[in-house]
């Protein structure tokens, strides 16, 4: 085992680039070379956790009405909409990590046994045991979970020794800084920052899951070009949240 393992949280929109629907082959390619990039030159084991932004969100899905006002649909079948976009994303960012050199493998929490392996622990273990990327999809197989909180989940199931998130901007502000730009930046927090500054970099239920095991949330800005290298080479990239 390596003595570094990270979660990398990654949003949807990674593939299809910024405001942009889908999977697009020429975003998915980047992605995936930045990951190999950083593979290369690390000697950290990674996994991934792909949101599923960039096809649709369930929580924000299930407050669509119809003209009547009532609801189109609910937020239990929401949720399974966008763990099902989770396992298209996973599926894409594979075939490319694979056409780049890099041996992946998808795991999901929902069973799809004709595309996907199930999710299992001692499966994911053995996997990065042989040198082998993972990317877990399908959430985790439940609604009302955020893939944040499916971040948090599967880097204290598999050891991860920290868990980074890859966002728009630098780390983490007190406001939007694309909409303030006087938003004040935070070069480290604590758990109890966070929660208590509701600041919504991940949601209560993820850091509190970290809070309570002792897992650092590094995040960072991932469309800044060799960020995620430097992320995987053990740097401090951004805001690290910890005790």
């Amino acid at each position: 085992m390596s003595e570094r393992r990270i979660l990398l949280k990654l949003s949807g929109e990674l593939l299809c680039g910024p405001g942009g629907f889908g999977v697009e082959p020429d975003a998915t390619w980047e992605l995936a070379q930045r990951i190999r990039k950083g593979l290369e030159s690390s000697q950290t084991e990674v996994a991934l956790v792909i949101g599923g932004g960039n096809f649709l969100r369930g929580a924000k899905l299930s407050k669509a009405s119809s003209a009547d006002g009532e609801r189109v649909i609910d937020r239990v079948t929401g949720d399974h909409m966008r763990m099902l976009a989770t396992i298209i994303n996973a599926l894409g960012l594979r075939a490319a990590l694979e056409k780049a050199g890099v041996e992946a493998r998808v795991l999901s929490a929902l069973a799809v046994p004709e595309v996907v392996e199930p999710f299992e622990r001692r499966r994911a273990l053995e996997h990065l045991a042989r040198g082998r990327l993972l990317i877990f999809a399908g959430g985790t197989g439940h609604p009302y979970f955020t893939t944040d909180t499916t971040a948090s989940l599967r880097a204290l199931q598999i050891g991860a020794t920290q868990l980074a998130k890859g966002t728009k901007v630098r780390g983490i502000f007190s406001d939007d800084p694309v909409k303030n730009p006087a938003a004040e930046f935070f070069p480290s927090l604590s758990y109890r920052d966070v929660l208590e500054r509701r600041l919504e970099v991940m949601d209560a239920a993820a850091i509190s899951l970290c809070m309570e095991n002792g897992l650092a949330v590094q995040v960072f800005d991932m469309w800044k070009e060799g960020n995620l290298e430097r992320v995987l080479a053990g740097e401090v990239v951004g805001t690290i949240v910890r005790s």
